[in-house]
């Protein structure tokens, strides 16, 4: 079943019963970088966190009364099994979800406030969708796809209708994807009426299912996945929205772990948004390639639902991956006053010592000599060269 921008056109006053009209805000620090404009659509502040209620809302509002009374089961490794709760919540129907094991305490916590039972099952989403498949086969409940259905995609698409209303010259779309539903619903609307936009898909590089499916003209199943962006950790692409995005999206590109969790600390450092890792990958990919996409251009932040212990290990690998610390060994005299030296050397870098630790037992040390290694905290990536250009000056021999 195809969708049409006339069908995602008259889903709006269902969606919007439940959905909130997210705001779209300017990032002048993006600008600043890319030369042109930017606009961050913020679905991070989304009802449930995510844009998954507005699919999931639809595609329940669409049970008949027989299926209602079946009640529904989900697989999702954490913001469709949101969504399809609070949809389940608010329409009067029981909900089953399975998460993969490992899935966020908060996303399962979340889920099971807003009323359904929470199973886990498996190690991946996609040991998590086949159980509720099988739950489905067993039980009569209603399997809800987390991408994979018209319902969902057409839902999806009213995030698109909303970014040309609040961004009417835009000229770029840049979307997180997982198994494509958001990209191909809001591909679908923004390219039905807006031809000269250019849609651009953003995964993970490592769960980056899109670029090979589109080249072999199929949706192709990976074979392994590891990725901190568990939103958009998806092994192989739907068929419904893989024909959407074959047809409408201009490109999909990826970014890495590190360019993830740097965007992350950038929109809470910079925008004071708390995103997810998957949230964070249209943004992600405008740092990577800030000429590549013409402005004005929108980056969609598909999600905020982080785990806080997440988070905290995500801030400090994006500070590192920014260039905020610097791992250096250092080999120095091994003699009294050795050390307070590198240290004030160090201080009149403007770097933060935060670990010192010796390694005085080493074939590649002279006898006399001690090596010390430090974790210091700079101002970004410009300081630690300047660190270690001062370093060196003053004839220490630095390792990085």
């Amino acid at each position: 079943m195809s969708v049409t921008l006339a069908d995602i056109e008259a889903c709006r006053t269902v969606v919007g019963e439940v959905a909130l009209t997210t705001p779209v805000e300017e990032s002048r620090w993006l600008q600043a970088i890319v030369g042109g404009r930017v606009l961050l659509k913020c679905e991070n502040l989304q009802r449930t966190g995510s844009f998954k209620i507005r699919g999931a809302y639809l595609r329940l509002s669409r049970l008949t009364p027989e299926e209602r009374a079946r009640g529904v089961v989900a697989a999702s490794a954490g913001n469709h099994a949101q969504g399809v709760a609070l949809a389940a919540q608010l329409l009067g129907i029981k909900a089953t979800v399975f998460m993969p094991d490992g899935a966020p305490i908060p996303k399962a916590n979340a889920t099971r406030g807003y009323g359904a039972e929470v199973r886990f099952h498996g190690l991946s989403l996609t040991e998590a969708l086949v159980r509720a498949q099988e739950f489905s086969d067993e039980t009569g409940a209603v399997f809800i796809h987390p991408f994979d259905h018209a319902d969902i995609v057409t839902g999806q698409g009213t995030c698109g209708l909303e970014v040309l209303e609040q961004a009417p010259e835009v000229r770029t779309v840049l979307i997180p994807t997982g198994g494509g539903g958001l990209l191909a619903g809001m591909a679908l609307a923004i390219k039905a009426a807006r031809p000269d936009v250019r849609v651009v898909g953003v995964q993970a590089a490592e769960a980056a299912a899109y670029p090979e499916s589109l080249r072999t003209g199929a949706p192709v199943a990976l074979e392994r996945m590891a990725t901190m962006a568990d939103g958009i950790a998806v092994a192989k692409p739907g068929d419904l929205p893989f024909e959407a995005i074959q047809r409408c999206v201009d490109e999909v590109v990826t970014v890495s772990e590190d360019s993830l969790s740097r965007a992350l600390v950038l929109l809470l450092e910079r925008a004071k948004m708390v995103v997810e890792p998957s949230g964070a990958a249209a943004v992600a990919a405008v740092l990577d390639a800030p000429q590549a996409f013409e402005t004005p251009m929108v980056a969609v932040l598909s999600g905020g639902n982080v785990d806080p212990l997440l988070l905290g290990n995500l801030i400090r690998h994006g500070m590192a991956a920014g260039g905020r610390y610097l791992n250096i060994r250092c080999v120095i005299p091994d003699r009294p006053g050795g050390l307070a030296t590198l240290l004030a050397d160090l201080a009149g870098s403007g770097a933060n010592v935060l670990e010192v630790a010796h390694e005085r037992t080493s074939g590649a040390l002279h006898i006399g000599e001690v090596e010390v290694r430090l974790q210091l905290e700079t101002r970004g990536a410009p300081h630690a060269e300047s660190v270690l250009a001062r370093l060196r000056d003053h004839g220490y021999a630095v390792r990085d």
